[in-house]
């Protein structure tokens, strides 16, 4: 921001616990900005955690495992109500995250297996498919010379491209997305009571669809990630069946949520700030940091949640034993400290993959490679058909409520046709 609009900001705010809405995901940005400079680490009285915008704070955490604990990383904001743990545990409901809340030595155990799995050759195999199932969705709507591309586009290729990979059919993309809204809904958003219960009943259809996939792949052995695993468990490799399923429920969701609303965000931040999108037009080459700087600039992931397991410290503030802490990513992904003009969308920011998005440590993003990836095919097939690509006036961005993922609810875009 300019000297200008940063001494706006400032006149902004004057509490940070009172006015920070941990769960208002349309423009948080300029409450980042405010807290960064006064008040770096805040507690919430709102949600009850100690919160930490500063890049340097932030990075410290995620690299010091054994005092940062990221056992509560999938926790219910909001705890589960008493009739929506009685229908998941009739249900057999038994899940745990596959790797992001556990901590070593299981996390290097699983990790490591996990590893193999998701290599180069993997990748590279999937390559093409990929590229056919963005060009598949764009042939659907570009004679049309409008769509929203986040239902139309982000909504869907994330998915297809991973159910490939984990050898889920198309057919059951519907159900499966379905399962993954309401395990964000339930882990990171404000429901009621009432509101819990039928995103309760998905997460038991959810969790044993996973320990189906698993058992599937003893009767009949796939090229895929879970076969991959039952291979690798068959061969002596130390992983249990509930912890397959387990790593195939986080992929499930990780895997392509987060990579659908880089897709809307990447897109809306290129035609927004214009003159980038008719560079890369221009210059395929620059597709890379546009990737690296529309996760630095619009992340899918705006925070993430540690636990002390000890007295510690964040930036001088004391931070007592057993503490949640919530890590604002997308505050750090704008701290002017690392990046200069942190307000400037520009694809061509020499140090933009710096950015936190993917967090840091032992628990980086197993699949940020996949998701950079498919980001970067998706925009070299939308340069190539769609290069007058441009948003459609008079429309207002929404995002979903919660407390960690910058969700847009709608992207509409239009380009001159005939």
């Amino acid at each position: 921001m300019t000297a200008t609009s940063s001494a706006a900001v400032k006149c902004l705010f004057s509490n940070a616990s009172s006015e920070f809405d941990p769960f208002d995901m349309q423009d948080p940005f300029a409450f980042y900005e405010w807290a960064r400079a006064e008040h770096p680490v805040f507690y919430s009285n709102d949600i009850g955690y100690h919160v930490v915008t500063r890049y340097s704070d932030i990075k410290a955490v995620f690299d010091n495992w054994q005092v940062f604990a990221s056992d509560n990383a999938q926790a219910p904001v909001r705890p589960m109500c008493a009739e929506g743990k009685e229908i998941m545990r009739q249900g057999g409901f038994t899940a745990y995250s596959g790797l992001s809340a556990r901590v070593p030595p299981d996390h290097t155990r699983i990790r490591k297996i996990a590893q193999t799995c998701f290599g180069p050759r993997r990748f590279k195999a999937i390559e093409p498919q990929i590229r056919q199932i963005v060009n598949t969705a764009i042939d659907a709507f570009v004679d049309k010379g409008e769509t929203d591309f986040f239902s139309q586009f982000a909504y869907d290729v994330p998915a297809l491209v991973l159910f490939k990979l984990v050898g889920v059919p198309d057919s059951d993309v519907p159900r499966v997305k379905s399962w993954a809204l309401s395990r964000a809904l339930l882990t990171w958003a404000n429901l009621t009571d009432e509101e819990q219960l039928p995103h309760a009943r998905n997460m038991v259809d959810y969790w044993n669809y996973c320990q189906t996939l698993v058992k599937a792949r003893y009767e009949t052995p796939s090229d895929d990630l879970p076969g991959d695993l039952v291979r690798l468990k068959q061969e002596g490799a130390d992983i249990t069946d509930a912890e397959i399923a387990g790593l195939l429920y986080s992929v499930l969701f990780a895997g392509h949520e987060t990579t659908t609303t880089l897709m809307a965000n990447g897109v809306r931040e290129l035609l927004t700030y214009r003159e980038n999108w008719e560079a890369l037009v221009a210059d395929p080459s620059l597709i890379p940091g546009a990737v690296e700087e529309s996760l630095r600039f619009s992340p899918s992931i705006v925070a993430w949640r540690r636990r002390a397991t000890q007295d510690a410290e964040i930036g001088g503030v004391p931070i007592p034993a057993n503490s949640n802490i919530l890590l604002i990513m997308g505050s750090a992904n704008r701290d002017d400290s690392v990046f200069s003009e942190p307000d400037r969308f520009d694809i061509r920011r020499a140090n933009a993959r710096n950015h936190l998005s993917f967090g840091y440590g032992i628990h980086f993003c197993l699949g940020q490679q996949l998701a950079k990836l498919e980001f970067g095919i998706a925009l070299e097939e939308l340069r190539r058909r769609l290069p007058e690509m441009r948003l459609k006036q008079g429309q207002k961005f929404d995002f979903v409520p919660n407390i960690s993922f910058r969700v847009p609810t709608a992207l509409q875009v239009e380009w001159p046709v005939g």
